[in-house]
Parts: structure tokens; sequence; C-alpha cells
């Protein structure tokens, strides 16, 4: 008989036992709801870790990809595709003018940007190699990426540390460029860290990292896999970050991840068009990165988004979901701290949460616990607001229980 015990034993015998997994097996999905193999219902406020950004099973990205699996799979980048033209077009018209590599994550589109930055540190015969990131940052699980992690659990078992990446506290912008030096070739940021928190910089504080970048000759690098794609109420979240004139900031490379890819493997690196003319035939590559499933799904993602007018439902639905939490006095005994943008929400407990995801999915609701005591919310952007203010108000019930 299918449950969740069963699944469970199954998969002890056969799957390495690197993730924590909870105990409960997800056996289908629609829109913001999930069902476990015991036919219990819940509702996700976490998305796959930001992954299905339109939720599950969403029709337009079946279409898709069902129309696409039906035409041409995979053929390698040795050949020009259009799906993957059609989305690099996307992307040079909703963030910056640039061109385009894909490839099949976050971490790996990571990778890719510090190459990029290292090749132009290293061209006209300078020798430029380090990159500085940030601390609480998460920029990956390859070597290279965590080294540029700015937290030392995620390096625990894997040393020596891949050379060239520095770490500095963030929002601190003299620590910052006090740690430029002649080796310095870029700066890698998270316009809103993710894994460390939902952690926001003060306002003037990515405008000075810019200009600092321009008067050094260094590559700056927005790490957009949790920010990208609408979740914050802007397509991209460095389009939250102004300069004093209100001009947007804007990166020399930006990486995206999770949710581009609607739940499928899809990792991008967009860059400018000078720095992108770096990357000469075998430099780097991917081999299934841009297979065309995955584009007819990400340009669908894009497509929905913008038709459905999704970047003002995140705004206004995480406005309300903010509000909600704050207006619940019992609840915010107990939270020290909201913070975010859009349908990226951070609740920071007073005291580390115990069980809360555990419990959560005890009232049929999945959220995240990170950086110890965050309560991370990240549901799908076309979430019903319905849907929503079921799924909070179990959550609400839950940190009133704590």
């Amino acid at each position: 008989m299918l449950n969740n015990q069963s699944v469970i034993e199954s998969g002890k015998k056969v799957l390495i036992g690197n993730y924590g997994r909870l105990p409960v097996a997800m056996v289908r999905g629609s829109g913001s709801r999930l069902w476990d193999a015991d036919g219990r219902q819940y509702i996700d406020l976490f998305a796959g870790f930001g992954g299905a950004i339109l939720g599950h099973c969403h029709p337009a990205l079946i279409q898709a990809a069902a129309q696409q699996a039906a035409t041409l799979w995979h053929v390698g980048n040795t050949f020009w595709t259009l799906p993957q033209i059609d989305v690099a077009d996307r992307l040079g018209r909703l963030a910056f003018a640039g061109q385009t590599f894909f490839c099949q994550s976050g971490g790996e589109a990571n990778e890719a940007a510090c190459k990029l930055a290292r090749l132009r540190g290293q061209s006209n015969g300078q020798n430029r190699y380090k990159i500085i990131s940030l601390q609480k940052s998460f920029h990956g699980r390859t070597l290279a990426m965590l080294a540029a992690t700015g937290n030392a659990k995620y390096r625990e078992g894997f040393k020596p540390d891949v050379a060239g990446f520095v770490q500095v506290d963030g929002g601190d912008f003299d620590v910052l460029a006090a740690a430029v030096d002649a080796d310095t070739c870029g700066i890698l940021m998270e316009p809103i860290q993710g894994e460390g928190g939902v952690n926001l910089y003060p306002a003037d504080y990515p405008a000075r990292v810019r200009k600092l970048c321009n008067e050094k000759g260094l590559t700056l690098i927005f790490d957009e896999v949790w920010t990208g794609c609408g979740r914050t109420g802007k397509w991209f979240g460095h389009q939250h970050l102004t300069d004093s004139e209100r001009k947007v900031v804007l990166p020399d490379i930006m990486t995206l991840g999770k949710a581009v890819g609607g739940g499928l493997p899809v990792g991008i690196m967009h860059a400018r068009p000078e720095l992108a003319a770096l990357l000469t035939p075998g430099k780097h590559g991917s081999t299934l990165g841009a297979n065309c499933i995955c584009m007819a799904v990400t340009k669908a993602i894009l497509e929905v988004i913008e038709r459905d007018g999704l970047l003002a439902n995140a705004r206004l639905l995480g406005e309300h979901a903010v509000a909600r939490i704050r207006d619940d006095a019992p609840a915010m005994a107990k939270i020290s701290d909201i913070r975010g943008k859009g349908l990226f929400i951070g609740i920071e407990m007073k005291e580390a949460p115990k069980q809360l995801v555990e419990k959560g999915l005890a009232q049929g609701v999945v959220v995240n616990v990170t950086a110890d005591k965050v309560v991370r919310l990240a549901p799908p952007i076309n979430i019903t607001k319905a849907d929503l203010d079921e799924g909070l108000s179990r959550l609400i019930g839950v940190i009133r229980s704590l």
C-alpha cells in the first residue's frame, strides 16, 4: 500500500541521506496545494525553495513542455535553437542589455559569473582574481561557490577552500572598500540575502558598491537566484535598488536559478555585452544547458507573469501577508522582525522556533526556517488571496503555540 511510511522506507534504502528530509512523501500538486501519500492536503508557502514560482502543475507550463517535447528535446549547444534565443531576448528587455549563458542551476550560474569576472580581471595583462562576497550569503554548493558563501558551516569537511574568495560583513561599505586590493576583480552579492535570513541592506549600500566597482574596474555580480523572476514584486531584485537620483543600480552580471525554471533545472548568467564577449568558444559550457524543453517552460513562465500581472500580485499579497502577521498580537509577541520584498518574506523569531516546520506540516502548511530562527515564506506568486490567508492563519496559529 502506498503511503508516507512505505515511500520513506523505500527511499531510505536507495537514496543518500544528504537531505534532512521531513517525514512526508508528496505525490501530487495543483496551484498552491500539495497532497502527500496519506492523502493529506497542504498549502505551500515555500514553493520548493522558491522554484515553483507559478505553483504546481500550471497548465501553461504543462502545455509548453508537452509541445516542445513533441518537437525537439535536446541537440547540444553546437547548434542554434530557437527557445533559448527567445528567453535571452526577453531577459535583455526585462533586465538590462546583455547576452545570456544557460546552465542547469543557480550554483552553476554563479560559477560561470565568477569565471567571467576572472577573465575580465586577467585581460589586458592584468592578474586580478579575487572576488569579494558577503557574510551570511549563499551562492551554491560547488567547491568554488562554497568558498564564496559567507557561512562557514557549509564549508565544514570540504577544506581547503578554493582560493580567491574573501567575505566581509554585508552592509558595511567602509569594510567592503577596505577589502579591495590590487588582486580584486569582482564583488558578488545577493540583492536580498536568502539563506542568510531574508536580509536587506542599508538604502545607500548597493549604489556605493556600484560606484566603487566603476572606480576600481571591478565586476559587480548580483546573485538573483532567489530574487529573480518576479518574487519580490519586480522582475529582478536589483530593480528595487536605486541611487540618490532614483536610478536602478545595475550589475555587470546577473545570475538566475530556482524560479526561472519553474521547478525544472535552469540556471542563467546574463552579462553586459562587453563582458560576455570574453567568454569565447571553449572557455565555458554546459552539456544540457538550454535544453529545449526547459527553455520552452522558462519562456512560458515569463509570458504568464507578464500576462497575468503577477508582479503586482506579488507586491500586494506580500504587503497583505506582512500586515496580517503584524496585526496578530499573540504571534507578534514571539517575533522580533518581519522583512522582505513582495512574496519573499522573513519572519525573525525572538527564539529559535523548535520544530516549527514540522508543526506547520501537522497543521497543513509548508514553510521553511533558515538562519536558525527566521521563518521564510516564498509561496507561488500566483497564489490566491484566499489560499494565502488560509496558509497564514495556520502559520500564525503555529507561531502562537510556540
